[in-house]
């Protein structure tokens, strides 16, 4: 994990210094996959690192019938198979101690009312000052009424001394006017300051240091332009399928669920000029004026800059894996997307000129995600007397996922008393810093979340202006219903559209490399 100062900074020391502070977890949506698989080992290894506060408490809240007893006995189940690292008893019995749980359905104001009974004492028995970190696990068409409820039973309102803070989780809105919508009636209740709208990439390591790679290392921003940068790729590539997500996936679809958050926040994070501090509103300052600069595209541009697709089926890791329309929950005539890309150009002074070519997609060759940024080539060719006649471009490389590195690829001479020229890498690993500490992913949001700092987490504007680029191209997919689904087999690496839309720019993908 980065430095952090615990203040709205991200700090550059070694280390995060101090625990968040002392406070409850309230979790809504408590027997749901999120919190057993991400939220309850993220804690945990929080807590293990010292990073957790000394004082502090977990609620559960869900519909089912359960008591303390049984909900701690669901976690522990929980935590035994999905935890990161292996489980300390020790450290856990403690663990287990400060687990609670609340039934009640999300409309139901007395099961609020009674709620807000038991943090009062819970916050007494933990010495938790009443701070109260609430975390929006549910379904997204119940994170208004939650807000509503805890607003309704004063659960959301701050005194000296004691804050409160909601952690809203993905996807915010389907689209411009449902997002308006949301942040009007989460703001009804909330202050902007309250609200941590969370996006599990930017917890990735690799994410947090590409402010640090770019505005920490001089040789890199003189280059960091139009003049010098070709196009960039930003890639999110998954070899698995929608994994039993069918009815979320039909209503949702690529752009919805990882373009239109994920990696626009990647685009922000390349292309955003260096803020003038490193404090939260300074760096979100700088995202939103990417996303505002983004050139809206016609409808034509629209069709001749993007390409869906759906995955038929095909082999995976040399196992057979069926189509799309295939999958339980999904319809057999499904219109919904599992592949994207698009051009999109950003008009400002840096990058006006640049394509950024975006891509995502299931059942695609291998796991892989991944920023490449391609500089132009030498403007003279000397080597021709020696043979060669092309020389493929710098490109940088920053790998997201499965490996965290980052690559640079350059021209060197191969030993020998004629000219010949190899491709070679210069490469960092975070295999370099040892062996790391397992982790979810949630560690520094969750972290960040309790010390208040919301640098990594997606203000109102960011998220409308997000929808601004995405919609237009979602409404026109959706007056023209595509005729060749499903476009790709799995196991490929997406419809052959996808190449054309850059080989007609005589470029292509960065398909793992």
């Amino acid at each position: 994990m980065t430095g952090h100062a615990g203040n709205g900074a991200m700090g550059t020391g070694a280390g995060l210094e101090r625990p968040g502070d002392p406070c409850t977890i309230l979790i809504f949506g408590a027997m749901g996959d999120l919190t057993k698989r991400k939220l309850l080992p993220s804690l945990y290894n929080l807590r293990c690192h010292g990073l957790l506060p000394k004082d502090f408490a977990i609620v559960g809240f869900a519909r089912r019938d359960l008591d303390h007893a049984r909900f701690r006995a669901e976690m522990t189940a929980a935590i035994r198979q999905f935890a990161t690292r292996p489980v300390d008893d020790q450290i856990w019995a403690d663990f287990e101690a400060r687990i609670y749980y609340a039934k009640g359905d999300f409309g139901d104001a007395a099961a609020f009312a009674k709620l807000g009974h038991d943090l009062e004492e819970i916050a007494l028995r933990h010495h938790t000052g009443g701070n109260l970190l609430a975390y929006l696990a549910s379904p997204p068409d119940t994170f208004a009424t939650v807000v509503r409820q805890l607003g309704a039973a004063g659960l959301a309102k701050q005194g000296p001394g004691r804050w409160v803070r909601v952690v809203v989780e993905k996807p915010f809105g389907r689209d411009l006017e449902s997002a308006l919508g949301l942040n009007t009636e989460i703001r009804g209740v909330l202050h902007e300051n309250q609200i941590f709208r969370i996006d599990h990439y930017l917890g990735k390591e690799t994410v947090q240091n590409l402010l640090v790679f770019r505005f920490a290392n001089g040789i890199f921003e003189p280059i960091w332009n139009r003049r010098y940068i070709d196009h960039v790729q930003i890639t999110v590539a998954e070899d698995l399928g929608v994994e039993g997500r069918g009815a979320f996936y039909e209503a949702a679809g690529v752009v919805r669920d990882i373009i239109q958050n994920h990696i626009f926040q990647l685009l922000c994070l390349i292309a955003m000029e260096p803020p003038s501090t490193l404090s939260a509103e300074a760096v979100r300052n700088e995202k939103v004026k990417v996303l505002e600069a983004v050139r809206l595209p016609s409808a034509e541009e629209i069709l001749q800059q993007t390409v869906r697709g759906q995955y038929g089926d095909g082999f995976v890791g040399g196992a057979k894996v069926p189509a799309y329309r295939a999958e339980a929950n999904v319809s057999p005539a499904s219109k919904t997307e599992t592949y994207a890309a698009m051009k999109l150009f950003i008009e400002n002074w840096r990058f006006s000129g640049v394509p950024f070519y975006l891509r995502s997609g299931k059942r695609l060759a291998e796991r892989d995600t991944g920023i490449s940024i391609q500089f132009r080539r030498p403007p003279l060719l000397l080597f021709r007397e020696a043979g060669v006649d092309r020389i493929d471009p710098n490109r940088l490389d920053i790998r997201i996922q499965p490996e965290e590195a980052i690559r640079i690829s350059m021209k060197a001479k191969l030993p020998g008393p004629t000219i010949r020229l190899e491709n070679v890498k210069l490469e960092f690993s975070y295999k370099d810093f040892g062996e790391q500490s397992p982790a979810t992913g949630y560690e520094r949001l969750l972290y960040d979340c309790m010390t208040g700092d919301s640098t990594l987490f997606h203000r109102a504007d960011i998220v409308e202006a997000a929808w601004r680029i995405a919609t237009p191209i979602l409404d026109l997919w959706a007056s023209l219903p595509p005729r060749d689904f499903p476009n790709y087999a799995a196991g490929s690496w997406g419809p052959a559209a996808a190449d054309e839309l850059l080989a007609k720019d005589g470029r292509r993908w960065v398909n793992g490399e």
